[in-house]
């Protein structure tokens, strides 16, 4: 019934010579030369903890495998949906400010986005509804129609001279997904026929849905896909473009499946397939280092971290009692928080900081508080 979709940077260009410009490793290395440094890789891997760093209370979370109800904003904020609310959490201070309330028009929050600058945020209701606010001002920019059912994903494009979001687009139950430009007068500007919800970044688009296809678009040619991977055999909700090889997608299958699958959206060829023995909910990169993490469903309940492109598990992560449905990663790119039906939200400081000339490996700061309510 519902599907995700993800922008990507770049100007789409299918020149299959550009693939091989982008090997993960750039160094010829004879084999003594990697098997000393995989050996001292070995002795110098990162130890992560298994005890969340911070957990707060999400009251009326929903365990909604077709939502996306969690994210954490460019300027240290992280919005979360309650019901027909949207609270935003300051993770410098621990302080909480509702934003949004949609009590009074019976409405429901279906999922958050923010904008790449961190001052706007999206939000999508059971309506169909998409509203723009500014999260800053504390105020309702606009609201936008073109959908006849929830909106359930949402995602915005940035400018590649970083000069802010451009476009949004929303994916519905209605099937549709639209494409929007916020500063414009019309409520879309154009609408794929084809999966229900979106999600992610510039411009390529990847959507994925309960017909367990994973489609890629040319949002500026978007009458078809271009490319259609049709291996998974569940639903497609788990996607996530690496930000270290370009066009390299991850996707997620559903129950059924259980497989994360890695596809090259330049040649339109899938690269690897992994078995992870559990619903996969959703995956995201770190920014930092070449490593992907998952969130899992039934029947674990678990959040793994793996080392790209080998696959190998760097950790395993307990604590949730319901699937893990939602993830965001942190700006710093250190952290990630995790959402579940179990109305807890947790923190997991699961990768480097970045890297500063003089400094070790950092990490989001919180204040002392271990726990907190946010309502």
């Amino acid at each position: 019934m519902h599907s995700n979709a993800l922008y990507r940077n770049g100007s789409g260009n299918r020149d299959f010579s550009v693939v091989n410009a982008f090997n993960l490793s750039p160094v010829s290395l004879t084999s003594n030369q990697r098997s000393t440094l995989g050996s001292y890789a070995d002795k110098r891997q990162r130890k992560i903890s298994k005890v969340p760093c911070k957990v707060l209370d999400a009251p009326s979370l929903q365990d909604d495998f077709y939502l996306n109800l969690v994210d954490w904003g460019p300027q240290n904020m992280l919005a979360v949906g309650l019901g027909s609310t949207v609270y935003l959490w300051y993770a410098s201070t621990s302080q909480v400010t509702k934003l949004v309330d949609l009590s009074s028009t019976d409405d429901g929050v279906t999922s958050v986005a923010w904008s790449d600058g961190g001052r706007h945020l999206a939000v999508g209701t059971t309506r169909g509804e998409v509203q723009l606010w500014d999260a800053c001002a504390e105020k309702l920019v606009r609201t936008m129609n073109g959908h006849s059912a929830r909106v359930g994903a949402l995602a915005w494009k940035g400018t590649t001279g970083g000069g802010g979001s451009t476009l949004l687009a929303s994916g519905s139950r209605d099937r549709l997904i639209c494409l929007r430009d916020p500063r414009s007068d019309q409520s879309f500007e154009a609408r794929l026929c084809a999966h229900k919800q979106s999600y992610g970044e510039r411009s390529m688009l990847a959507s994925g849905g309960n017909d367990n296809k994973l489609l890629v678009w040319d949002i500026k040619k978007h009458t078809q896909p271009f490319h259609t991977f049709a291996e998974h055999t569940a639903a497609v909700k788990a996607i996530a473009w690496s930000p270290h090889q370009h066009g390299i997608l991850a996707s997620g299958g559903g129950t059924a499946d259980r497989c994360i699958r890695f596809s090259n959206c330049l040649s339109g060829q899938g690269i690897n397939c992994i078995d992870t023995g559990s619903q996969v909910c959703n995956l995201a990169w770190s920014k930092n280092c070449n490593e992907i993490v998952s969130t899992h469903g039934y029947s674990l309940n678990q959040i793994v971290v793996w080392k790209y492109p080998t696959m190998t598990k760097m950790a395993t992560l307990t604590g949730h009692t319901f699937r893990v449905l939602y993830l965001s990663v942190s700006p710093d790119g250190s952290t990630i928080v995790t959402g579940a039906g179990d109305e807890t939200l947790r923190f997991w400081q699961v990768f480097p900081g970045p890297q500063k000339e003089g400094s070790s490996d950092g990490g989001l700061l919180f204040p002392s508080l271990t726990g907190s309510v946010i309502r």
